[in-house]
This record gives C-alpha cells, sequence and structure tokens, in this order.
C-alpha cells in the first residue's frame, strides 16, 4: 500500500487547452503527487502558467478559452457539472508572480477568505485571532508582524507580502497551493525566505510551481515536468530529470541550448 506522500493529487488526462485558435496544451497526462513539491519547467511559451492555471479553472476567466479532457483534484472531475468553482478555488489556492495582498490590514488580509464565504459561520474575535497567530506562524512572520497586525499589508516589504498572500490562503485549508514563478519580484534574500517556506510547507500541502530557474527547480522540487510546445516531454523525480533525463529535448533544455 502506497504511504499517503506518494498519492495521486492532481491527475489530467488527454489535457487541450485552446486560447481562440492557438492550441496551448496538447493531450497532456500528467500524475502529481500528495505533499510532494512538483516544480513546471520549460521555455517562455511552452505551456507551463496554462497548465497550472487549469488546476483551478482560472483560464475560464477568458470566454475565448475551450479545454477538452479531464483534471481530477483528490479523485474529482474539476469539471464535472456539480463543481462548486468558489470551492475549488479554496481547495486549489495561488500565489501569483507579484504579491497581490488586498490593500487593508494585515490581520484583515489572513480572515478575509473566511468573512466571504458565509458557510464558515461567524468567527468569535478569539477564533480569528488565533486563525491569525497559527497562520502566520505556519509563513515564519508571526515574530516579525505580531504586533504589526493593523499595518496596511502592502506597506511591508515584497517578501513578507508574499509570505502574507500565502499565510491567508491557509485558513481556507488548501489541499494545493499553485505557485506561478512566485520569487520573480523578489531578490536573492526574499528568494531563499519563499523557499525556505515552500519547504516548510511540504508535506502538509500539495504545491505546484512554475518557475524558470533552473537551480530553484533543482533546489526546491521533489518532482520536475519539462514542457515544450504545450507538450509534457518529461516527468520524473528531479534528480532523475537533471542528471539523467530519457528525452534529448530535456537534455538541451537544462544544458541551456535553448529557452
Amino acid at each position: 500500500m502506497q504511504s499517503e506522500s506518494m498519492q495521486l493529487c492532481i491527475q489530467t488526462r488527454n489535457l487541450n487547452l485552446w486560447y481562440g485558435q492557438f492550441q496551448a496544451l496538447k493531450d497532456v497526462n500528467i500524475d502529481v503527487r500528495h505533499g510532494l513539491i512538483t516544480s513546471l519547467i520549460g521555455p517562455s511559451g511552452c505551456g507551463k502558467t496554462t497548465l497550472l492555471r487549469c488546476f483551478n479553472r482560472i483560464n475560464e476567466r477568458f470566454s475565448y478559452v475551450r479545454t477538452k479532457g479531464e483534471i481530477k483534484v483528490l479523485g474529482k472531475n474539476i469539471y464535472d457539472p456539480d463543481v462548486s468553482l468558489i470551492e475549488l478555488r479554496k481547495s486549489v489556492g495561488m500565489v501569483f508572480q507579484r504579491p497581490n495582498p488586498v490593500p487593508i490590514s494585515v490581520y484583515e488580509n489572513i480572515v478575509f477568505g473566511l468573512r466571504i464565504h458565509n458557510r464558515f459561520g461567524v468567527f468569535q474575535k478569539n477564533q480569528l485571532d488565533e486563525i491569525v497567530e497559527k497562520s502566520l506562524i505556519e509563513v515564519g512572520l508571526w515574530k516579525d508582524l505580531k504586533d504589526r497586525l493593523k499595518v496596511k499589508a502592502t506597506s511591508l516589504q515584497l517578501e513578507q507580502q508574499q509570505k502574507l498572500c500565502i499565510a491567508r490562503l491557509l485558513p481556507l485549508k488548501p489541499e494545493v497551493i499553485l505557485m506561478d514563478e512566485p520569487c520573480s519580484a523578489l531578490d536573492v534574500e526574499g528568494t531563499r525566505a519563499i523557499e525556505d517556506l515552500m519547504y516548510n510547507l511540504r508535506g502538509h500541502y500539495t504545491i505546484v510551481i512554475v518557475t524558470h530557474n533552473m537551480a530553484q527547480a533543482r533546489r526546491t522540487s521533489d518532482e520536475c515536468i519539462f514542457m515544450l510546445l504545450g507538450e509534457k516531454i518529461e516527468h520524473d523525480r528531479t534528480e532523475n530529470l537533471f542528471l539523467n533525463p530519457r528525452d534529448p529535448r530535456t537534455a538541451e533544455y537544462i544544458e541551456g541550448r535553448y529557452g
């Protein structure tokens, strides 16, 4: 019997996506394992971000997007007619390239999701206080911000803002955290802090990250998926993909011959 960490969290089968007449994804079949960090790598325009945004159906904000195929999250096809997009996006949270905290206090950012989803009911102040503290502890911000909970979130350093964007997902108890180049706006220290946070969250959450940084993919991820021209070329344990790629196109990309 497989351990929990090796169970499948996300599966795609014959996934195709078009932006108008342009086909961005072509028969993509992948299995993302629960509790691991999986990196999507490949040259610009290869379909990494498009694939990432399929997992919470955020691509569907655009009327010209058409999708065909199947995506299962925890065994449930997210295209089934009974799937609520609100519920899906609570279960599959997303962190974007640039930090995007709401321009309200740190405290209110953390409880924002709880306040707008009625099914969570009314929380007492002490309950919200505990949720805020737990979320900030989990992302390593409590020590720095415990006396600054009323300051506007947009006044924080970029690294802190990005950590806060992750922290505000946690009260909704997501199964999956999607990260679209979460360190692209950060300096070296900020990048290291976010990578350390990813490592600490690993095991508690399934993390899928898009990155152009090969060193980052190698440092942070358990598995890598190499994409090219909308196709999945190779998916393997990170050390195997970097040290012994099976496909020559993977080797050429890792060696910097294109992309």
